[in-house]
Formats: structure tokens, sequence, C-alpha cells
């Protein structure tokens, strides 16, 4: 849906491409099919095998690149990033990618996810002489390569990797070679693909269907690939992995045209559905899903449950993504501009209205108020994952213990403070079973931190929410 308008947000989405006489125009649209990622910056760096050159902004894709940027843009290589600016995060300099110069040349990075030792590391680096220009946990990376002490730019790249904790898909550029690596955990989705003679990367392979590229592999946690002229090398930097991509990608993230892990987000989203549908057995007239990202699941709850679909729920395309509003009563505005009930589907019946999540509860119980007000004779809420009761550390906007519904209320307690006639979610067992990875362990490599509390890196005392970034 609109993750309830709410604190469900994305940090960005990352793309690059080496070996191509279009680099930017192809980074261009292939940033544009992430935009759903990051919506308050964006930016390129382009290589022409001799000097690095930037463009960035703040706002969408086509608003940063309105004024003809690209065709600037001269090179056979280019790396770009789109951003969600979590509060006090924003600021043109914290737009990505970083460009950094030096006398031995120039570094540029582009990152999704957020470091959970970034403070330690800066504390660190500070200490020894270290001036940080942005408030981003990316510039980091930048540091601890320059600090340390290999010769050759793509060792010095992956010792300072050795160095962070947290989630991190990394796209570097210098002015002769890409490097892309990706955390022992493997936390945020990151793919690898060809057009043509080219290599591309991004972070959904719904990039690749966009620019015309053919899908080769997910990038492995701990992997390292260094791609130049000569073609591509993959090495490790960390063989103490361990797969757990985040839940959240296939529940809400990512685009239904994408995969991850060789599942496709939209049949993921059916199957949730459909497995929430043998949990929570209900009986309806009708069932409906909270546009975008719960269309898929509400359509597996119909086929599985046998009540029919209908479009009860109807989005408002012209309106901005209100849920960056940082006021609450803004966030509430922004629900009733973004949707309205369709009055002659509900009205008269008993709705089941599927979502993905429920962050703080407040836009679910305006939805409920607004099927009711159209004539809904019953609301049943079902949810397509498991209660969100603990914050995110790894470059996902959500709130603190207290802002969260579930981490102070039972499911009745709730049920009640949205108006529902009923609310289920779906088990754990049940979300980790329908996703169905075949990778070993108890979440079969999904993180399930923010539904368990059971987080795949330790976490540092003074780490620092994606939200409470300054």
């Amino acid at each position: 849906m609109l993750a309830e308008l709410k604190g469900l947000n994305e940090e960005c989405g990352i793309f690059g491409i080496w070996g191509h006489p279009d680099a930017a125009q192809i980074t261009y649209y292939g940033l544009h099919s992430l935009q759903h990622r990051g919506q308050e910056g964006a930016g390129i760096v382009v290589s022409n095998g001799e000097k690095l050159k930037a463009h960035k902004g703040e706002g969408l894709v086509t608003e940063v690149f309105a004024g003809g940027q690209i065709e600037d843009l001269k090179g056979k290589a280019a790396i770009g990033h789109v951003r969600y600016a979590t509060a006090g995060g924003g600021g043109i300099e914290n737009v990505q990618p970083l460009l950094f110069h030096s006398q031995v040349g120039g570094l540029a990075i582009a990152h999704n996810g957020n470091l959970v030792n970034a403070n330690d590391l800066k504390h660190q680096l500070e200490h020894q002489g270290s001036i940080f220009q942005t408030t981003s946990d990316t510039e980091v990376l930048a540091h601890l390569t320059r600090r340390s002490g290999y010769t050759k730019i793509h060792d010095r790249v992956k010792n300072a990797l050795t160095m962070l904790k947290g989630a991190y898909a990394f796209i570097l550029m210098t002015e002769k070679k890409m490097m892309v690596a990706l955390d022992p955990n493997g936390l945020r989705p990151l793919s690898l693909g060809r057009l043509g003679d080219a290599y591309v990367v991004a972070s959904e392979t719904c990039a690749f269907d966009v620019v015309g590229a053919d899908y080769i592999r997910d990038v492995e946690p701990g992997e390292f690939l260094i791609i130049n002229d000569e073609g591509i090398h993959s090495e490790f930097f960390s063989r103490n992995t361990n797969r757990a991509i985040c839940s959240m990608e296939y529940i809400y993230f990512s685009r239904p045209d994408s995969d991850i892990g060789g599942i496709n987000i939209h049949t993921a989203r059916k199957s949730l559905g459909k497995k929430l549908a043998h949990e929570a057995v209900i009986e309806a007239d009708v069932v409906t899903g909270v546009p975008d990202s719960s269309m898929s699941a509400a359509i597996g709850f119909a086929e599985a449950s046998g009540i029919p679909y209908e479009l009860g729920l109807i989005k408002n395309r012209y309106v901005g993504r209100t849920f960056i509003q940082p006021s609450q009563s803004l966030r509430e505005q922004g629900v009733k501009m973004k949707l309205s009930p369709v009055r002659g589907v509900v009205e008269g019946k008993r709705v089941v209205m599927v979502d993905d999540s429920i962050v703080r509860g407040t836009t679910s119980r305006r939805i409920v108020s607004m099927l009711r007000e159209a004539g809904a004779t019953e609301v049943h809420v079902r949810i397509s994952s498991p209660p969100i009761k603990n914050p995110c550390f790894y470059g996902i906007d959500t709130s603190t213990h207290e802002e969260l519904i579930a981490s102070s209320h039972s499911v009745e307690e709730m049920r009640k403070i949205i108006g529902a006639d009923s609310l289920v979610f779906l088990s754990e067992q049940g979300l980790v079973d329908a996703i169905g990875r075949d990778d070993e362990g108890e979440y079969r490599g999904q993180c399930m931190a923010c539904f368990t509390g059971k987080y795949p890196t330790d976490i540092y005392p003074d780490t620092v929410l994606p939200h409470e970034k300054a």
C-alpha cells in the first residue's frame, strides 16, 4: 500500500553501468524505474575514463534532470542513486552519489542501507583528523578507504568494508573501474545484469527490464565485484556470511515486477495473501486491497478464500507521496487525498481490507472509517505480515518502539483502535513459508528483526536510527 503513509520508507535505490556509450542516459532510465525507493533526491556520476563528473539535486529524477543535464554527462560508465531523505538527513550535501577528489583520483559512492557502527567509526576517524562533509554514514567508507594502507584502490575498499557493520549495498566508481559490494548478511537486494557488452548493477531487477538488460544473478552476501574494460572479477571480502534479506522487500518495498532470489515479488505477495486466507478464515462479501503494494496480497486472499476481489479503494495518482510529511495532521490529510472508497463496491457489503502492514495505526483507522462512511456494513482487516514490534536499524525509517503500535498493544487493542470488526496478522512462520526461500536456517534467509527482535548483526549502543540522523 502506501505503507500506511507512514514510517516505512526505504532509504534509496542504486544503479550502475560500465561499458556503454550512453551510460548516463541508461542510468537515468534505471533510476526512474527505482523511483519508488526514494523520491527526495537523485544523482548521477559519470566516468569518461579520465575524470568523474556529477549532477545531483533534490527532487524526483525527472525534476533533477529536467534541464538537459544528462547530455552534459559524457562517458561510458555511470552510477546513480535515488534517495529518501530521512528527518535530519536532508540537504543537497547528502544527496548521492557522493563524489570525492584527491591527488590520486576520484571516487564516487552510491549506498543503499544503514551502518550500525557508523557513529563509532566517525568518532575514531575524527579523532584521527577526518572532517566529515555530510551527515550520511556513506561517507565513512570514503574516509576508511583513503586511510587504508593498501596500494590498489580495490584492495583499500575491500579492507574498509571489513570494518563496516550493518546493511550496505555499495556501488563505487573511479575513473578506471567500478566496484560493487554487498554486506555479509545480504540485507538489501542487489542484482547483476548485462546490456550488450556492458555490465549493469541495480537494487532491483525491474531496472534491467526498463533498460533492456538481461539478468545474470543476484550479488552474493560478502561479495566484491570489480568491473572494468577487461571484464568482471568476483571475490569476497567476507566469508563469514549469513543471508538475511529484508522481509519487507517482499512484503512492501520492491516493485511487483522485480525478482529477489529467483522469487517474483508479485507472486510472493499473492502467496502471502493465500496463506493469510488460510490462517484467518472469514465470511465476507468482498475483498479489497490498499493500493499499491497490498493489491497482490488481496488477490491471493480472494483466490484462496473464494470471496470476490474488487477495487474497493482507488488511489489518486496525481498526489505526491504524502507519507513523508513530518506532522501527523498532514499525514492523515494525505490519506484523504490519496485514497477514495468506491461506494458502489462496498456499500451494504461485508468487506475484507487486506493491507501489508500496520505501523502507527492512524492510517488504518482512517481507511476503516472511510469504508464505513461509504456504506460497508462490516470491515475486517487482514495484514499480510506479522505485527511490526521493533525498529529497523538497517536503512528503513521505522519509528521507535514508542511509536510502533504493535510494540505496546495487543492485537485486540489494535483492532479497537483502528475500529475494525476483526483484525488478523499473518504469522511469522506463515510469512517464511509463503515467500518460500530455500535457504537454511530458522527464517530461511530472511531478516525478521522488525517482527521478532532478533537482529542478524550486533546493534551498537549509540546506533542512530535512520530517522534520527542529524
